[in-house]
């Protein structure tokens, strides 16, 4: 690996690693501790089948971190794949207030009319409306779109406003239906990093603006949702509405913003979800993106480009841009 190694918060993490380049579901799972990875293969198959009893695994894995015994790798001689293979994938859109009031005050004004102070105005005072009142916005995400933090992103052969949108993500540690907010944090394994990639000129469709945003297109492109390094247990995170999401293009700062901007925390869009769906050990909710997107700035991702991004505790990606062809 290249890269710089990641850090991460507390004595360990958990992630997926090769000892060369390969597919997503050739990895063994892995206890990292500092610059050194522990192979678990030897006692779990893969990082999900920890997830699915960890209860009973996280005061092991304190123990086998510290124990000489076992396989133990080079950080920098593996390949580190996305950190856990998801049941479902949760996707959490506008869920940063001051991005959702960008895009509103700018409707506002080109559309309406509004000068650019009663356009902010507006769009903040329907934002408080919609934190005291309203609910998340979600939709389903495909697996098959998950890849390494340092892979390629591969620009697929449809569309050009590709964009970046860096997201805290959380991996679900039990099973619950119906979670009252007030217990949702103890359903929390851990914590890790999505860029939740859009090809915007593919969201909605031409031929059925009716019908509305086509998701499935726009999202799901192979490569689009670059994950991990790792999976760092949220015991060691502190508290999720505290961390910092910073992504550089190309050097540039683009996105560097606190998640005390979300406007459903993690507890709400828990209960939330649960009320639709039984959440599973493994399943990942995305928790939405930070204003500063491609969009904001009239900047798309292009073959050759490089995307820096970190997560307070939580490590760090890296990807460069490439074309399909």
């Amino acid at each position: 690996m290249s890269d710089p190694l990641p850090t991460h918060a507390g004595p360990f993490a958990l992630g997926t690693f090769a000892d060369q380049l390969a597919d997503q579901g050739d990895g063994f799972p892995g206890l990292v501790t500092g610059s050194r990875v522990r192979d678990l293969s030897d006692h779990v198959p893969s990082v999900r089948a920890l997830v699915e009893d960890w209860d009973d695994w996280l005061p092991r894995l304190h123990e086998l971190a510290q124990a000489a015994a076992g396989t133990w790798h080079e950080l920098a001689d593996l390949h580190v794949l996305a950190p856990v293979e998801p049941g479902q994938i949760l996707q959490s859109g506008a869920n940063y207030r001051k991005h959702v009031v960008d895009l509103v005050a700018a409707e506002k004004e080109s559309v309406h009319g509004a000068t650019p102070e009663e356009a902010r105005a507006d769009a903040e005072r329907m934002m408080d409306e919609r934190i005291r009142s309203g609910v998340p916005y979600v939709f389903l995400g495909s697996p098959r779109a998950i890849s390494g933090p340092y892979d390629d992103i591969v620009l697929p052969a449809f569309g050009e406003q590709h964009d970046w949108e860096l997201e805290l993500a959380l991996v679900i540690g039990k099973s619950g239906k119906n979670i009252p907010a007030a217990e949702a944090l103890e359903y929390v394994a851990g914590y890790t990093i999505s860029n939740d990639l859009t090809t915007r000129d593919r969201l909605y469709r031409p031929d059925l603006k009716a019908i509305g945003t086509d998701w499935f297109t726009a999202k799901n492109a192979d490569t689009f949702l670059p994950t991990g390094p790792f999976l760092v247990p949220a015991a060691f995170v502190g508290d999720p509405n505290d961390l910092r999401i910073t992504l550089r293009h190309n050097g540039v700062v683009r996105q560097d913003e606190s998640t005390k901007d979300m406007i459903f925390d993690i507890p709400r869009l828990i209960a939330y979800v649960s009320t639709t769906t039984t959440l599973r050990p493994g399943d990942l909710l995305l928790t939405g993106s930070p204003a500063g997107n491609g969009a904001h700035w009239g900047v798309f991702l292009k073959p050759g480009d490089v995307l820096d991004a970190e997560i307070t505790g939580l490590g760090s990606q890296r990807n460069t841009v490439r074309s399909h062809a």
